[in-house]
């Protein structure tokens, strides 16, 4: 790839995990009244034909790794564990008087923070907690994060035994300057440890994620991290770039200078490299920043066309609704979205006012919904159509307009009534989406919001 092509296309942008992106959810036209009646209005419509995806996070961690933008809690008190887990089985009741029925589970993720942090025992007892009131889709998948230190024999045997089948294990980077600049120290035998009990007892998918972009990292640890991964060869890999977002977490970006990260072009090359040695290895680029070998469910769901993203990134199969449970989840009913208040605190205090901790959210408009089907196809199978006279908007001449300079650089190839991204263009799937984004071409941010796109 060339570096013309990054400076031009490397600018702050979202990585459209929703549509509208939360920094442009409207909170006027949102009210916990109205986000009840939209899940309500979800369930009716899907349950029973595809159940639904649940996420709950566990924020909880014994240590900060300055990568991370996740929401989280950081002890080494495990006394937290029982009043968490008391208050998430508490909001799950709150969402089943919403319901009809009972709910069917599809997908399942246990996400943080660090999953792992909670004892086999407890997680035993947050998850019977909400099993027993629910039933199970045929073709379910349950799945989980699991730090490589602490995830035990004793964890992935418990978990298993509840149903769960996949695990991801962060693995970052190999590299010891590297794994102390982002404070992760962890050693491949600890991931080569999990990775073969995980096999061992049954798991049918493994997964690692890898990051590039992050600092003191050069190419030749980006190599050699992927050459040592190439050892346990994990059923799917995420490979994605650090997301240097300091004015959003905080102090817990600023563990390094920003004169420590790679350039964006050096960033680049560590994709290119990356992917290539992953491609000789017999993964399959999925989407952006995803792999899979083919016997991975992500790689046989973009061969059948079933590839979804959500919060929870890529997904093998698609649910019209997703409740996600504990402090700062996000839940989608498709037709809105609602994101759980971050401070614990006020999470137990509306929990125990038997109140859904709910302190924003979005309900989509009528174009809203058609932006968001077309961002959707972009972001999961690299192109978009309007053949549908439903997937019309009166903006699409504009959009057009908008991307004739890519089409230009032989990113996308327009059509009457289609936008494909070419092979050289899916690296900038983010910038295409970002042309359809109506509410951010209609304002446009006075601060930087968003990870650079590339």
């Amino acid at each position: 790839m060339s570096n013309s092509l990054i400076n031009k296309y490397n600018i702050a942008g979202p990585r459209y995990t929703s549509y509208p992106t939360v920094p442009y959810w409207d909170a006027s036209t949102f009210s916990s009244i109205k986000w009840s009646n939209s899940v309500m209005q979800s369930l009716q419509e899907s349950n029973s034909r595809e159940g639904i995806s649940l996420y709950i996070h566990l924020p909880f961690c014994e240590s900060l790794c300055t990568f991370c933008g996740c929401n989280k809690r950081i002890t080494k008190q495990h006394s937290v564990e029982q009043p968490y887990i008391n208050a998430i089985r508490k909001e799950w009741q709150m969402y089943l008087r919403l319901f009809n029925e009972k709910p069917i589970i599809k997908e399942l993720h246990l996400g943080g923070g660090t999953p792992t942090f909670f004892s086999p025992e407890n997680l035993e007892c947050l998850l019977e907690g909400i099993l027993k009131d629910s039933k199970l889709a045929i073709d379910y998948e349950f799945s989980f994060e699991g730090h490589p230190n602490n995830t035990t024999r004793a964890h992935l045997q418990t978990l298993y035994n509840l149903g769960f089948r996949r695990v991801s294990y962060g693995v970052q980077d190999y590299n010891e300057k590297v794994q102390k600049a982002i404070h992760r120290i962890q050693p491949f035998e600890n991931v080569k440890r999990v990775t073969e009990i995980a096999r061992e007892i049954g798991y049918t998918s493994v997964g690692h994620d890898i990051i590039f972009g992050l600092p003191f990292q050069n190419l030749k640890h980006v190599k050699e991290t992927i050459l040592k991964t190439k050892q346990l060869l994990p059923d799917r890999l995420a490979f994605y770039s650090y997301a240097h977002v300091p004015w959003i977490k905080g102090n817990g970006q600023r563990g390094f200078q920003d004169t420590d990260l790679p350039s964006a072009s050096l960033k680049r090359k560590q994709y290119e490299l990356g992917k290539s040695i992953l491609a000789q290895m017999g993964y399959n680029e999925i989407g952006m920043d995803h792999f899979a070998l083919k016997t991975d469910t992500l790689y046989r769901s973009m061969q059948e066309g079933n590839l979804h993203r959500n919060f929870m990134g890529y997904t093998a199969s698609k649910t019209q609704t997703m409740i996600g449970l504990g402090v700062s989840s996000i839940s989608d009913s498709w037709y809105g979205f609602a994101q759980n208040v971050k401070d614990l605190k006020s999470y137990y205090r509306l929990i125990n006012d038997n109140i859904l901790p709910v302190y924003r959210g979005h309900i989509l408009s009528k174009e809203d919904l058609i932006i968001r089907k077309h961002i959707l196809n972009l972001m999961c199978r690299f192109k978009t159509s309007w053949k549908d006279s439903a997937l019309y908007f009166k903006q699409l001449p504009d959009v057009l307009i908008k991307l004739k300079e890519m089409e230009a650089d032989k990113l996308i190839i327009i059509n009457s009534d289609t936008v494909e991204i070419t092979k050289k263009g899916q690296p900038f799937v983010r910038n295409v989406c970002m042309a359809f984004d109506m509410l951010l071409q209609r304002k446009q941010p006075n601060t930087q919001l968003f990870s650079m796109t590339i």
